[in-house]
C-alpha cells in the first residue's frame, strides 16, 4: 500500500491550482483586451510564481509537469508519484 500524503502536498497542489486558476482567467481576459498593460503585468507575475511553486512541488514530491528534469537519474520518478488527479 502506498505511504499516505503529507498535509503540505496538498496544500501544495492547492496553491498551484489557484495561482493556475488565476492565470487561465487572466489569458481568457487578455485574448479579449491584448492591450492592458496591467493585466499583462499580473499575468507575467502570475505565470512566474506558478513556475516557482512547481519547481519547489516537484524537488519535494516529485515530477508535476511534462519535459522537467528527474531528482534521481537512475529511476523514472513520473510513475511512482501520485498523479495530480488522483489525490
Amino acid at each position: 500500500m502506498a505511504q499516505p500524503l503529507s498535509p503540505e502536498y496538498y496544500k501544495q497542489l492547492e496553491e498551484i491550482q489557484a495561482v493556475d486558476f488565476v492565470i487561465f482567467e487572466l489569458v481568457l481576459y487578455l485574448d479579449t483586451h491584448p492591450n492592458d498593460a496591467q493585466a499583462i503585468e499580473q499575468y507575467n507575475h502570475y505565470a512566474a510564481h506558478s513556475l516557482k511553486l512547481k519547481t519547489e512541488f516537484e524537488a519535494q514530491h516529485g515530477p508535476l509537469r511534462f519535459g522537467m528534469p528527474m531528482r534521481n537519474n537512475q529511476r523514472w520518478e513520473w510513475s511512482e508519484a501520485p498523479w495530480p488527479w488522483q489525490v
